[in-house]
């Protein structure tokens, strides 16, 4: 993402093709004294479908193009010829992107997977030729359907990446400095805070060739549910994360209080969704090569009953030891989830 514009939310208007018109026709042919009805019916409207697509990594395409619609189908024609269906409108899309009808605010549906798709506006069916009225006491129907209106709504369009963990922390805490030690990721690193200013994703590859998924977020700070920072809103990205890695500074540059920045940090994922503040996590200690790291390390233990691991994101000390517990964390879980909810391994 780095260099362009990142896109996470977006308002579409999406239009479906109409169905073609039914014909009117005859058979008109040299010999054929008693030609009959024969307009075909009229093609489909063409879909607007959403597709995932993993390239696809913002929004941004639908930001400058936010209507979108798909091809009408063709009128019937004589010799009951079927008009043509409108051709499907399909559109990329990052992975976890979640539709919303912008009127309603009721959830359409989500696509997380690659390749998955989401049929957001039906095409109208067409229309029906008269050939279907004929009978032997009307033998020159005129009647005919005209093609059904193809659908047509206003989408609101979410992203939540989809990661395996979350990195949740304060401005200048150093989330993007641990992303950047543990992970293929070269996420911006400055000493002020909120250099990252829009999500970042980094994927960490183990020995066995197993990879992880890691979204570090903007820094929080207290007061963001009320819009203080860059408020809450990034923490969508991190609400479909298997479990979450809380980065403290615990040598408390700036005069922050690791334990106090851990407490708030608790209470603010909370005000966005309630469901994180049972997430899976653990507590990463860094800045440990500062002079006051220590004694921020023991107070997370003694007053906060955790056990962080210590790091120094800045000389990379540390950062095995934090890949080490993301790959134990995964691995218990997918342990778990085969174990089933019935086993008696999954109760152990």
């Amino acid at each position: 993402m780095k260099g362009r514009t990142f896109i996470d939310e977006v308002v579409i208007r999406v239009k479906a093709g109409n169905g073609g018109d039914g014909a009117v026709s005859f058979r008109r042919e040299k010999y054929v004294p008693k030609g009959g009805p024969d307009g075909g019916d009229g093609g489909r409207g063409g879909h607007i479908i959403l597709r995932a697509d993993r390239e696809t990594d913002s929004l941004i395409a639908l930001h400058y193009a936010p209507e979108q619609k798909a091809e009408h189908g063709g009128k019937g024609r004589g010799a009951q010829k079927h008009g043509a269906d409108g051709s499907d409108l399909v559109l990329k899309v990052p992975c976890g992107t979640e539709v919303r009808d912008e009127s309603t605010g009721e959830v359409t549906g989500e696509i997380v997977e690659e390749g998955a798709e989401l049929m957001v506006a039906r095409g109208g069916r067409g229309g029906r030729g008269n050939w279907h009225w004929r009978s032997p006491t009307n033998q020159v129907p005129m009647q005919h359907t005209d093609g059904i209106q193809g659908e047509e709504f206003q989408l609101r369009l979410s992203l939540k990446i989809v990661a395996d963990v979350g990195l949740v922390g304060y401005p200048n805490a150093g989330k993007s400095s641990l992303l950047a030690a543990i992970s293929d990721a070269h996420p911006k690193v400055a000493a002020y805070p909120f250099t990252t200013l829009n999500p970042v994703i980094g994927t960490v590859v183990f020995d066995d060739f197993t990879r992880v998924r890691v979204a570090d977020i903007p820094g929080i700070v207290k007061g963001a549910h009320d819009g203080v920072g860059l408020g809450l809103r990034f923490l969508r990205h991190i609400e479909r994360s298997r479990f979450l890695i809380y980065v403290l500074d615990a040598a408390g540059v700036d005069g922050r209080d690791p334990v106090a920045d851990y407490e708030s940090l608790r209470k603010e994922i909370t005000f966005h969704e309630e469901s994180l503040a049972d997430r899976p996590f653990f507590v990463v200690a860094n800045k440990m090569d500062l002079p006051d790291a220590a004694e921020g390390l023991k107070r997370l233990r003694d007053e906060a009953g955790l056990d962080p691991v210590p790091i120094s994101a800045f000389t990379g000390d540390g950062a095995e030891r934090v890949k080490t517990e993301i790959k134990r964390r995964i691995s218990d879980m997918a342990n778990e989830e085969a174990a089933g909810p019935g086993s008696d391994e999954a109760a152990d």
